[in-house]
């Protein structure tokens, strides 16, 4: 377990408390989500961000958009359930864990919203309503719940691959801060790392929004992880160096073929690990593949804001009018990673299938 709290429902105000992942390492802050709105652009701005993260905070999202409608003496209708749905979808493209999560969700709600009471009074309709909030709730809370769980068998599975004494180069956040708890990447690594093996962290700073050195530098050293932050561009001359054994990142979605879509420069880590005969692994729930997409090819892929290359913090570095090509992700080719794991297991790209098969 993580010595921080990334998501947490109050139970008494019906609110999401997330760490605002925005202000940090400056400052330890918190959003108190009390609206559908506040909820879809904690997503969308980054307050809350990573692929299990997200998808959690998004159910919980769900919730709190029903419990808006009880507020407001609003009967729910299936078109204003879906409006809910759609809010929240609509916030980031690339990560399938969010659109995983509405799907559980929008199923536990239509089965509520089939026990239509349309020719039923008010009061049986809020009442209806209020029993359905319940119900989204008790699902939310077994998406985190599962979220936890499976983590850590993630990160048990991954402590094996580890080496004694060894040095994992990393790639963005893929750690507690990007799940409800415990995290992927660095969940392996803090199962490593719980384990006794001595192992030594190297973070890629992660530009240009700086999830390397503000999140994972920031989050290791809360559990007193040794690490080691470096600048992207110095990952490859790590690896002729020596410096690294193997590397070991997240994912925010995974075709059937195993191309996997990670943060923008994973493909450039993969591609020097190649070159240095190093492993390089992927960690990820399955609920982060999505078997509907054939191959990496079909990934959708959000680009952001132009400012966020333009800008380094709050002072500009590049001319106002510069054009930017901002892409927040990019696929690494299932022949540059040498396993995905998971919480059933470690898999090789091409063997995805069998998790299809063994647990559909």
């Amino acid at each position: 377990m993580s010595n921080f709290q990334t998501l947490v429902w109050r139970k008494t105000s019906r609110t999401l408390r997330l760490l605002d992942q925005r202000r940090l390492p400056n400052k330890e802050s918190f959003l108190d989500c009390g609206t559908l709105q506040e909820v879809a652009d904690a997503i969308k701005t980054l307050a809350v961000r990573g692929a299990p993260a997200i998808g959690v905070a998004a159910a919980y999202g769900v919730v709190i958009g029903v419990q808006e409608e009880i507020a407001l003496n609003r009967p729910l209708t299936k078109a204003g359930f879906d409006r809910i749905i759609d809010a929240l979808a609509a916030t980031r493209p690339t990560a399938v864990n969010l659109f995983w999560a509405l799907e559980r969700m929008k199923k536990t709600g239509a089965a509520g919203l089939e026990n239509g009471l349309s020719d039923a009074g008010l009061r049986d309709q809020l009442l209806r309503d209020q029993l359905l909030r319940d119900q989204l709730l008790q699902e939310a809370d077994l998406i985190f719940a599962e979220d936890e769980r499976d983590h850590h068998l993630l990160g048990e599975h991954g402590a094996r691959l580890v080496p004694e004494k060894a040095r994992i180069l990393t790639h963005c956040n893929a750690g507690a801060l990007a799940c409800a708890d415990y995290g992927t990447a660095l969940g392996v690594i803090r199962a490593a790392h719980n384990a006794g093996k001595e192992i030594q962290v190297f973070a890629d700073e992660t530009r240009p929004l700086l999830q390397g050195s503000r999140l994972t530098a920031w989050e290791l050293l809360q559990d007193k992880i040794p690490v080691t932050l470096i600048c992207d561009n110095m990952a490859a001359h790590c690896m002729s160096k020596g410096m690294i054994d193997l590397v070991i990142v997240g994912a925010d979605r995974i075709a059937a073929n195993g191309d996997s879509a990670n943060k923008i420069g994973t493909y450039s880590v993969a591609l020097a690990a190649k070159a240095h005969n190093l492993p390089f692994y992927i960690a990820a729930p399955t609920s982060t593949i999505d078997f509907s997409l054939a191959n990496g090819s079909q990934i959708p892929i959000e680009e952001r804001d132009p400012d966020e290359v333009r800008f380094f913090g709050r002072k500009r570095t590049a001319p106002a009018a510069v054009k930017v090509y901002n892409p927040a992700f990019d696929v690494t080719p299932a022949r540059l990673i040498t396993g995905i794991i998971t919480e059933k297991g470690v898999y090789e790209p091409d063997r995805l299938a069998q998790i299809e098969s063994k647990y559909p």
